[in-house]
């Protein structure tokens, strides 16, 4: 099921999915899976300077940081493997540069287009 919302004045699109409890007896709903991702986009009058961020592709979970804060990388140096459908996705920095802060640790779910590593 896809619905909008509206939170702090940001419109998200959100898709539901029902799960049934697998230890549950009379077959009820027992969790909802969402994903939310928003529809707005930064201004381009923003002070939000893309290039200094290095987002996910995709949906999965991160498998592996190859990357610490203050490290200095070259240009598609490996930064992170997220693990999704079943796969190994690498992710290479898009620029060298110094690591500011790491927003992402094993194991964590991560959206499409989320942050996942800020540049200084």
């Amino acid at each position: 099921m896809k619905l909008k919302i509206v939170v702090d004045g940001k419109t998200y699109d959100v898709e539901v999915q029902e799960t049934e409890d697998p230890g549950g007896s009379d077959g009820s709903v027992s969790a909802i899976q969402s994903a939310v991702l928003p529809t707005a986009k930064l201004s381009a009058s923003s002070d939000f300077d893309e290039s200094k961020v290095c987002r996910t592709p995709l949906a999965g979970v991160i498998s592996r940081v190859h990357v610490s804060p203050g490290q200095k990388v070259e240009a598609s140096a490996l930064l992170l493997v997220l693990e999704a459908m079943k796969m190994e996705i690498k992710i290479p920095a898009e620029r060298a540069g110094t690591i500011r802060s790491i927003e992402v640790a094993p194991g964590d779910a991560v959206r499409p287009n989320q942050i996942l590593v800020f540049f200084e």
